[in-house]
């Protein structure tokens, strides 16, 4: 009891020793939500020593930069919107930032995408957030691993064992267990039918409804990114 306050004060009292700081906190909502009657007095301690610090009587704030992120900015104290001097709204990316996104997130898996794939993935997930396009890209690129698993003949290319259909040329009936050489074994590569794949599976997690309370509260209280 006291000590999540002292924590916040101390917090606020390395940025100025230290400034000029950045202090950044991440769904700020579930530290500063609007006070009820009903709330935790320790809680509600919280509240006010962040108030209080961010911009109380005799705090020099100069030189120190609070940023706060949420998904639920309504769902804020009217003193702690009050505090920020600018609510920013972030939107979806857009085709052109989800191009950047697929690139960014595949990385050097080792892959057959051209420009028109990522292109045309960009095109197609209109809706995703960065954190779908993440969490899609994870799945498809263990699409070549599924395979492998799944996978009842193998064929060797060099040293390498691959996956193959039976009808390819020095196909041998085998499992993934089967394998001798465990470490020769080598995946596809990832491949743009493993997005499509996975896309079946991994739907947008930000609904109308949620874009439309985003902008209500853009228009009355914010500004556009």
């Amino acid at each position: 009891m006291g000590e999540s306050e002292k924590l916040v004060k101390s917090l606020f009292d390395m940025a100025r020793q230290t400034k000029p700081a950045v202090i950044f906190i991440d769904e700020i909502d579930s530290l500063m939500s609007s006070r009820s009657d009903g709330e935790n007095e320790a809680t509600r301690r919280i509240k006010t020593e962040f108030l209080v610090q961010m911009q109380g009587v005799g705090k020099d704030d100069e030189g120190i930069l609070v940023l706060g992120a949420t998904n639920i900015p309504w769902d804020l104290d009217p003193a702690v919107r009050r505090r920020f001097q600018k609510k920013i709204y972030i939107s979806l990316p857009d085709e052109a930032a989800r191009y950047v996104m697929f690139k960014l997130n595949i990385g050097d898996t080792p892959n057959n995408l051209v420009e028109e794939d990522y292109k045309e993935l960009a095109s197609m997930t209109d809706g995703y957030s960065g954190s779908d396009i993440s969490t899609l890209t994870q799945d498809a690129i263990f699409e070549p691993i599924r395979k492998c698993q799944m996978a009842r003949f193998f064929k060797k290319e060099g040293k390498n064992y691959v996956p193959c259909s039976p009808s390819d040329y020095g196909a041998f009936k085998m499992s993934l267990n089967e394998i001798p050489e465990p470490e020769l074994l080598y995946p596809p590569d990832v491949c743009k039918d493993d997005f499509i794949k996975a896309m079946s599976k991994i739907k947008p997690t930000v609904s109308q409804f949620d874009l439309k309370k985003q902008e209500e509260f853009t228009t009355e209280f914010g500004q556009e990114g």
